[in-house]
């Protein structure tokens, strides 16, 4: 009976997505995009091993933690823009240095931005919000948020590559099993 009840819940609920991610094409895939940035950002956070969190491959720049930290904080900045509320201000680069707070505030401010990013639409995506002084849609500022995740993730590649650590995005895919006998038969020629 609960698996039939969770189908029924899906079918109810799918065509609903689908239409929503139709009427919304921008904020959808803006979101989507965020999605895929968050896994490989925590998955970024996982990999690496607790003793490297206070590792700089040179002075000038910030440690492994300290740039998780630095996202966790532009998360709370660029979200609370698109919510309209008061950016909370945590300091997470300055009061976090372990590997488990680290991640924990990470995943608190993905939750803080999911907000964000689930109730945006198409239309409420072109509100006009002062952002660092400009007017900015509320699309692009989310749009920008993506882009940071991004540029920082890109650090943290360096990172650990330089620790022989092969970064999510470069992980080998698992192979694709044949949907049939027939289709991993060679076709003949003609």
């Amino acid at each position: 009976m609960r698996t039939l009840l969770r189908v029924l819940v899906i079918c109810l609920l799918a065509p609903t997505a689908i239409a929503w991610s139709q009427d919304n094409p921008l904020s959808a895939f803006n979101k989507k995009v965020y999605e895929r940035e968050k896994d490989t950002l925590l998955r970024s956070a996982e990999k690496m091993p607790a003793e490297n969190y206070t590792f700089k491959p040179t002075e000038s720049v910030r440690s492994y933690g300290q740039v998780l930290g630095h996202v966790a904080d532009a998360q709370y900045l660029f979200c609370s823009v698109v919510l309209g509320e008061k950016n909370p201000g945590l300091k997470i680069e300055q009061t976090k240095t372990s590997k488990a707070d680290l991640i924990a505030a990470l995943k608190e401010a993905f939750a803080y931005c999911d907000k964000a990013y689930d109730g945006m639409t198409d239309a409420a995506g072109t509100q006009m919000v002062k952002f660092f002084g400009n007017d900015t849609p509320k699309l692009g500022v989310l749009t920008i948020n993506n882009m940071h995740n991004m540029e920082h993730y890109g650090n943290l590649v360096t990172y650990m590559r330089l620790k022989n650590i092969v970064p999510p995005t470069s992980e080998q895919q698992p192979k694709m099993e044949p949907k049939s006998d027939l289709e991993s038969k060679p076709k003949p020629q003609k």
